[in-house]
């Protein structure tokens, strides 16, 4: 079989958030987000126009960045410190063991990679990563009466400042075989 033309990404199979270090740029260890159910993107630019003369002369960019979405059924604490900051502690032992995330007033959003993976119906998968994403819109979580709880998270991705993907924004791959998220 070789690799096709155009993929056809079918459903979603895996999302991680991977946290950056304290310099933007240095992965940490991928964090699983569970039960992920939609992971969207859109590219996204400002203009500036120019006009003179009564009439539209000129526009200019400021550069692109990524709009993106997450959502996701039941919650990682480590995901969710991953895009919100805070910390995640454990105490105890069995059967009496506790995972409890706190954020103070002074720890920021930090920066992170998010990719997802999809099977191809035509063979293989196709992956989309955010390679410096920040959590910029609402970090929402709700619990209600015969629901199950469900994460969701929206913000920009900007220009990457890691070594080996200096700039990048975002890409698309498209694996001739599946090909698991590192």
């Amino acid at each position: 079989m070789s690799l096709p033309v155009y993929s056809q990404p079918f459903g979603l199979r895996d999302v991680r958030i991977i946290p950056l270090g304290a310099d933007g740029s240095t992965p940490g260890t991928a964090v699983d987000l569970p039960a992920s159910r939609t992971f969207s993107f859109a590219e996204a630019e400002d203009f500036e126009a120019l006009r003179g003369d009564d009439k539209l002369v000129a526009e200019h960019g400021s550069g692109p960045n990524v709009e993106w979405e997450l959502e996701s059924g039941g919650i990682s604490l480590e995901a969710y410190a991953a895009m919100a900051g805070g910390t995640v502690t454990s105490s105890g032992v069995t059967p009496a063991m506790k995972k409890t995330y706190s954020k103070t007033a002074l720890q920021q959003r930090p920066y992170f990679k998010v990719e997802g993976q999809a099977i191809s119906d035509n063979g293989g998968d196709f992956h989309g990563l955010v390679y410096k994403a920040k959590a910029t819109g609402n970090l929402e979580g709700e619990l209600s009466d015969g629901s199950f709880w469900l994460t969701s998270a929206s913000g920009k991705g900007y220009p990457s400042t890691e070594a080996t993907q200096t700039d990048k924004i975002y890409d698309f791959v498209q694996n001739e075989s599946a090909t698991a998220i590192a």
